[in-house]
């Protein structure tokens, strides 16, 4: 089982972090080349894998911090795993949690976006390391998760419906939750794919900073508004 990444996306000048994108079932690395292309784009360095394993030693190796190790579907499940294991990545960004493994989406439950329905229906079939099996780990491991967690579910996700998803993950000590509105399961390739990058970009910054929780930009009230409440 080869450890490297499955395909890179490098930012065209300096890196200001470094992804590890692990897959879910049935995807090959071309359905991550818009997502890898985007948040590269903006300076990240993304590497995608098949396994968590591969994408944790992959991870370590990169001289540029912050390290995030990113999961869709059951990659998200193999991603929160591995930080259950150790101090594996500086924070961790899951996408489209799987609250059922046995439940397999079809391609009109995963996504409303047309390229992205182009894209599964080209490489269905494929091989890819990412079709096995895996399990939320239980409360307890998720509640000894050290690192910051980004979730991004879709709202009218039908293969793992959102109330479902944000309460699997509760237990998860520094966990931040982003809805995509009337979205699917595959919440980094729906509809709103340049919506999500973009949020996902600002948390990143945040990360960069020194403190998630603390904005780098925010909504200034305009002075009229101020004398409108008042």
């Amino acid at each position: 089982m080869s450890s490297e990444p499955a395909a890179v996306f490098t930012p065209p000048s300096r890196v200001r972090g470094t992804l590890a994108l692990v897959a879910g079932r049935d995807e090959s690395a071309a359905v991550y080349r818009r997502f890898g292309s985007r948040i590269s784009a903006d300076g990240y360095a993304v590497g995608v894998f098949g396994t968590a394993d591969a994408a944790s030693g992959w991870l370590a190796a990169q001289d540029d911090a912050p390290r995030v190790l990113v999961g869709s579907d059951t990659g998200a499940s193999a991603v929160l795993t591995a930080l259950t294991h150790g101090d594996v990545a500086d924070a961790a960004i899951v996408a489209g949690v799987v609250v059922d493994a046995e439940r397999t989406p079809t391609d009109a439950e995963r996504t409303a976006c047309p390229v992205h329905l182009g894209v599964l229906a080209e490489q269905h079939g494929a091989h890819s390391e990412g079709d096995v099996v895996a399990s939320l780990p239980a409360p307890a491991d998720l509640a000894a998760i050290a690192v910051p967690v980004l979730a991004v579910h879709g709202g009218a996700d039908p293969v793992s419906p959102f109330a479902q998803a944000t309460e699997a993950l509760s237990s998860i000590p520094d966990l931040e939750v982003i809805e995509t509105v009337g979205g699917l399961h595959d919440a980094l390739n729906d509809a709103s794919h340049r919506s999500v990058a973009a949020s996902i970009v600002l948390w990143l910054e945040r990360l960069r900073a020194g403190d998630v929780h603390e904005p780098v930009i925010r909504r200034a009230v305009p002075a009229r508004e101020q004398g409108a409440a008042a």
